[in-house]
């Protein structure tokens, strides 16, 4: 569910909003709900379109991008790059019906930040990237009505209130951040890895927001330094071995594994939940989470729990349920471009999450739009 039409974001249930000010994302939010999203997008302060609405509405902006002379290829895979002079001649690109060539004098490269086969081909191509941080962690789910108890008090239940939502954040002694991340009121864990043997999960929400449970991700900030390599894609390889040891302490299967935070902050392993059901699919199987891990981002997750109940209590109920892991909050990698967009190969430009400029759909959104923006100022000039 990483890729393909929409991406990693068609089932993350289309969060809108974003702390960048760009004088982009007004068009933006305008397209969204010419597609379909419901208007009220264009107002809301945290704008949110839903999984089940997003699915139609990434369809309906491929049809426009069709009808105006565009064509998607779906099942066709960039495998390589030609180059002339300094320059992208073309790329080399699997296919249903074999490996064709691609001529191209300016390509959009805005593959997202699980494209590893990607990342790969262009550390081999010479492409120059580094290695930047991100976070990792698990995803904490509570009952959404215990955190409408907190937060509205007595005006919990009214009709007229949306399902709450949080945004929180600490700091530990060892300066590591930890902090919500895309938190899905009366959504479900859902798994998310992308590829085989390994576990990752992440989170979604349907217009609605009507399940039983809030989730949202729980993640430590990893630097370089943690990786444990000194590759350009040691922050790739640091994801898998999280996602391998998640497998593998869930069993196999896909189950992940899970543990209640009570029993998390005593060390004793889970049998079972409490007041909340945990939602994510196929299975979870209860265990300690110590077990898959990294000890200092299981240190700055004790630490910072009891931090972040003082901020909204609650949130560190014993009954809570941590599902692991959570490793794609954003590009362990970014793409070096230069102030006009492109990389040291002329005519490539690298854009989004996944070239590590950008955090959530409008920034990455903004930023195809600032590189498309470029290419037609490149040919205007130069032809």
């Amino acid at each position: 569910m990483q890729f393909g039409e929409g991406g990693a974001g068609t089932f993350s249930d289309g969060k809108l909003n974003t702390g960048v000010k760009n004088e982009r994302i007004g068009w933006i939010l305008e397209q969204f709900a010419e597609a379909g999203a419901s208007a009220d997008i264009l107002y809301d302060a945290k704008p949110h379109i839903g999984t089940d609405v997003l699915v139609e509405v990434v369809q309906n902006l491929r049809h426009e991008v069709i009808d105006r002379g565009g064509e998607v290829r779906f099942g066709h895979r960039v495998t390589g790059l030609s180059t002339e002079n300094g320059h992208i001649a073309a790329l080399t690109v699997a296919g249903p019906a074999g490996s064709y060539t691609l001529p191209a004098r300016q390509v959009i490269l805005a593959i997202g930040h699980s494209a590893r086969d990607t990342f790969a081909m262009l550390r081999d191509a010479g492409i120059p990237m580094e290695p930047k941080p991100f976070a990792v962690g698990v995803r904490i789910e509570h009952r959404q009505s215990d955190m409408d108890a907190q937060q509205y008090k007595q005006y919990a239940g009214h009709p007229s209130l949306p399902p709450t939502s949080y945004k929180l954040s600490a700091h530990t002694a060892a300066g590591r951040g930890v902090f919500s991340f895309c938190v899905c009121p009366g959504g479900q864990v859902v798994a998310a890895a992308s590829e085989a043997g390994r576990v990752v999960t992440n989170g979604m929400s349907e217009l609605a927001r009507d399940g039983e449970n809030i989730n949202g991700g729980l993640l430590v900030s990893v630097t370089p330094e943690d990786f444990g390599g000194t590759d350009v894609l040691a922050g790739v390889a640091f994801q898998r071995r999280l996602e391998e040891a998640a497998y593998a302490l869930g069993g196999g299967g896909y189950a992940a594994p899970a543990q209640t935070v009570g029993d998390f902050l005593a060390h004793h392993p889970s049998i079972g939940p409490g007041r909340v059901t945990p939602t994510y699919r196929p299975a979870v199987r209860w265990c300690d989470l110590h077990d898959c891990l990294p000890p200092f981002v299981c240190a700055a997750l004790e630490e910072a729990l009891p931090l972040l109940e003082k901020k909204l209590h609650g949130f560190a109920a014993p009954d809570a349920v941590l599902t692991a892991v959570e490793t794609r909050s954003s590009s362990p990698v970014r793409i070096v471009r230069d102030n006009t967009y492109q990389t040291a190969l002329r005519g490539l430009y690298p854009c989004g999450e996944g070239a590590g400029y950008a955090g959530g759909i409008l920034s990455a959104a903004a930023d195809g739009m600032r590189c498309a923006e470029q290419i037609i100022k490149e040919i205007t000039q130069h032809g």
